[in-house]
Order: structure tokens, then C-alpha cells, then sequence
């Protein structure tokens, strides 16, 4: 597949801070970089960067600023950990919004999951008359986050291969209907609009029911920020964006984010169409699954990880499977993780953070 005008991509990437210890600690100054900024929990740090035209540009920007973010820790003494979750911790600490205020009297206790993942999303420029065939794309391949899957443990128990993807889809959001959860294929753009306006009414009829300003939550959301989903077309920023990948080794991002676009962003080239139970991409057609199928394989990615079914489907679907080690699994722990270990894994793969940004090489570019 190929396209005369690249799709432009972006990435914002959330980064645990830690001190030289391993504890979780405020980022500080951090935010005052580039592309920095903060996230609604305290030890905690976002990395943007602006839409790039190519994977070149991407990965150079984004590599520079996590290199400046690392050398200015550095100079804090502060680390940044690559893992989906901490580990094991008790209590993640907000800072005090309106906006989160909010979800936490709507969605209850469970929002305690949401404070202790960390993610990346990656946007891929929505083509003139393609978005919709975009997003359904983006949709079937969503089982493509088992191979950047980062954390298996939650609060020092181990949960499942992706505990931050469990946290989020089937526990944080449980009480809210459509929140959280894959959403099926599209017919149009009416019809993703409407199933948008209809979630955010129910969130805000839950938000008015148990006492919520009115005017308060509408300054805090709108339609579109009011809907946690992990596939989006996003009017804002006029993309596709994909919310399910953990936080992980940049060059691991950058090569995900490489091979979405080059999937996602040349669809004016082919046709796209849902049938069948397997799921294939060739150079002039892009066979979707039923999305039960879709589903079955984002149940395995999660709970299971990388399975030799999952690996083939991927494979269809236009990725290199083989070319990924999730960070859970090298996490060497079965079974329970104490305090104590958690910091020193933190500690161990911020080290790897450091070494992926200082050693990796140029992917090859559009």
C-alpha cells in the first residue's frame, strides 16, 4: 500500500517518575520541558509530541524530548519507569480538579484503577472520506496492544498479562455503560456521533443524579473528552486515535506507531470491508473480522498476552509479532511483588528506558 501524501502521526506517552530510591515521586520542573505535561495523578509525567509527516520525524522528536525529560531528571535525581503500572503501590495521589472530582463521585471506588496506569496513544491523521473505514481498521486491529503489554501486576498481585488494560476495560468503567470498552464497528459518521452524544448524556445524567453542578461538568466535558473508548476519531485533532498500547520502550512506540500508520493511513489506496472470521491485509484489500472475532482476540491479548493464535492474526492484520518482547514478560516475578521489589524493578527499567533512548538506532522511515 502507498499514499502520495503520508499520513501525519502523533504520540503522547505517560512515564512514572521515580526518585533514586524507586519511590513514585512528583515530576517537579519536568513539566516545564517540551511536551511536557502534566497527568491527573501526582508521580506521573506526559510526553507529547506535534503531528510528524513521517516515522523519521517522529521518532526524533519524540526521542528528544524524552532525552531532554531523562537529562533533567537526571539533574533532579529523578527517573522515568516504562511500566504500565507501578507494581505494587497503595495509594496514587490526584491533583485536585474539577474534571476529576467528577469521575471519581461518578464512577466510585473503582476509579482507583484508572490512578495506577500508565498508557500511550498514538493519532493518525483521518484521510478525506476514509475516517470511518480508518476507525473500523483501528478497531480490528486493537489486539495489537498484547505486544506492548508492560505491567502484569496491580497493586503487587498479578492480574493478567496487560493488568493496565484490564484495570481500564473491565474493571474502572464497569458501572458505565459504554465506558471503557472496545466499541463495535461504525455504519458512518452519524452513527459514531450518535453513539458519542448518547455516552456522554448518560455520564452526565449519572453526574446530575448524585448531585453534580451542572455548569461544573460541562466546563469539565464535552462529547468527545467525555468518553473513555479505546479507539477515536478524534474532531479535535482531526485523527484516528488509538488509546489501548502501555507505556513501553520508545523505539518499541515508534515502531507500533510506524506500522499503524502505514496500515491505517494508506486506506485511500484499498478497499476495506468486514466479513469472515480471520481477518486479512493485502495490497488492494483490507478483510475485517466479525468483531466477536476482534473481541476474542483482545480477551487473549489482555488476560493472556501474545498466544501463537493472537501472534497469526497479527500477522494478517499486517504486523511482525515476532519482532516485539512485551516488558511483562520479562519482568521476572511470578506471583506477588512486594514494595521493595517493585522499586527496585522500577529502578531496573528506567535503566532501560535510559539505554533504549542512548542505543537505539534510526527505524527506517516512510
Amino acid at each position: 500500500m502507498s499514499s502520495d501524501s503520508p499520513p501525519r502521526r502523533s504520540i503522547e506517552v505517560e512515564y512514572w517518575v521515580i526518585d533514586d530510591t524507586g519511590r513514585l515521586t512528583s515530576p517537579g520542573e519536568l513539566v516545564d520541558l517540551p511536551g511536557a505535561e502534566r497527568e491527573f495523578v501526582e508521580p506521573m509525567l506526559e510526553l507529547k509530541t506535534t503531528p510528524c509527516e513521517s516515522t523519521a520525524a517522529l521518532r526524533a522528536e519524540l526521542f528528544e524530548r524524552i532525552r531532554a525529560a531523562l537529562d533533567r531528571a537526571e539533574e533532579l535525581g529523578k527517573k522515568l519507569v516504562p511500566l504500565a503500572t507501578p507494581l505494587h503501590h497503595d495509594e496514587i495521589r490526584e491533583l485536585p480538579c474539577d474534571r476529576t472530582r467528577v469521575q471519581n463521585e461518578v464512577v466510585g471506588d473503582a476509579f482507583e484503577y484508572v490512578r495506577h496506569c500508565a498508557g500511550t496513544h498514538i493519532h493518525i491523521e483521518q484521510q478525506p472520506g476514509r475516517a470511518v473505514d480508518q476507525l473500523n481498521t483501528l478497531i480490528a486491529l486493537d489486539p495489537a496492544l498484547a505486544l506492548v503489554n508492560s505491567a502484569r501486576h496491580f497493586r503487587g498481585e498479578e492480574m493478567a498479562a496487560g493488568a493496565r488494560s484490564k484495570c481500564y476495560r473491565w474493571l474502572a468503567y464497569d458501572g458505565l455503560q459504554n465506558q471503557g470498552e472496545l466499541w463495535p464497528y461504525v455504519d458512518d459518521r452519524a452513527d459514531w456521533d450518535r453513539r458519542l452524544q448518547a455516552c456522554y448524556d448518560a455520564f452526565r445524567e449519572q453526574a446530575l443524579d448524585i448531585g453534580i453542578d451542572e455548569s461544573t461538568f460541562e466546563d469539565c466535558f464535552d462529547p468527545e473528552s467525555a468518553v473513555w473508548t479505546p479507539v477515536q476519531l478524534r474532531e479535535e485533532f482531526g485523527t484516528v486515535e488509538w488509546r489501548s498500547p502501555d507505556t513501553t520502550l520508545p523505539s518499541r512506540t515508534v515502531q507500533l506507531a510506524d506500522t499503524l500508520a502505514g496500515i491505517v493511513g494508506d486506506l485511500p489506496d484499498c478497499a476495506v470491508r468486514i466479513g469472515g472470521d480471520a481477518g486479512r491485509i493485502d495490497n488492494d484489500e483490507i478483510v475485517l473480522p466479525e468483531f466477536d472475532t476482534v473481541t476474542d482476540h483482545v480477551d487473549t491479548a489482555i488476560q493472556d498476552g501474545l498466544t501463537e493464535s493472537l501472534r497469526a492474526y497479527l500477522s494478517r492484520m499486517g504486523f511482525d509479532p515476532y519482532a516485539y518482547e512485551p516488558l511483562a514478560r520479562t519482568i521476572e516475578h511470578d506471583g506477588a511483588i512486594d514494595r521493595e521489589t517493585a522499586r527496585q524493578l522500577r529502578l531496573e527499567y528506567a535503566e532501560l528506558l535510559q539505554a533504549d533512548v542512548v542505543q537505539s538506532a534510526p527505524l527506517t522511515a516512510d
